[in-house]
């Protein structure tokens, strides 16, 4: 099931490859049931048990979408709740990116939004699956809200912003 949810994340994140996909990252249920060779059951099953919970289906289970983490080269247009309270959010990260970090803010890359968590905790796992010297920043979202910067939150919880300049990151003590 592991690996059939691997694959599931990467055709829904980064490459439908034959399967259809509109602008807003919806693929057919029965489409991807005929893809993996698997029945409605196991996909819901993979649906439930994702630690991340990636994946969401629609109202009526006809199609199924990732929440996030799609790459900019889908050019997708997901409307995700915009976060309006201030607070602060966390990036978990290697410590070999802190210079570049610092210097440059946190950019999306090949992702369409920077990810960034609500707790320190969740930015800390996120971090480790790029090592064991972890460093976490602390994202001011209330000045970057003041600043007219536009923070999103997909359905499975994760804040999303289009960068993350370097004015509004600090290294987290703990």
């Amino acid at each position: 099931m592991k690996e059939q949810s691997r694959k599931i994340s990467y055709l829904l994140r980064h490459n439908p490859e034959d399967l259809h996909m509109d602008k807003r990252g919806w693929v057919s249920v029965e489409d991807m049931l005929k893809k993996l060779d698997i029945t409605q059951e196991e996909l819901d099953a993979i649906v439930e048990t994702n630690n991340k919970k990636r994946f969401g289906y629609n109202n009526n289970k006809s199609k199924i979408r990732a929440h996030q983490g799609h790459s900019a080269k889908l050019n997708l247009k997901i409307d995700y709740r915009e976060v309006f309270g201030p607070g602060d959010y966390y990036h978990g990260t290697s410590s070999g990116n802190v210079e570049n970090i610092l210097r440059n803010g946190l950019k999306p890359m090949n992702r369409a939004h920077v990810h960034l968590s609500k707790d320190v905790m969740t930015a800390w796992i996120v971090g480790s699956r790029y090592g064991t010297k972890i460093t976490i920043f602390i994202i001011d979202g209330g000045r970057m809200k003041q600043d007219d910067h536009k923070i999103y939150e997909s359905d499975n919880n994760v804040i999303l912003v289009d960068e993350v300049p370097t004015k509004y990151l600090k290294i987290w003590q703990a």
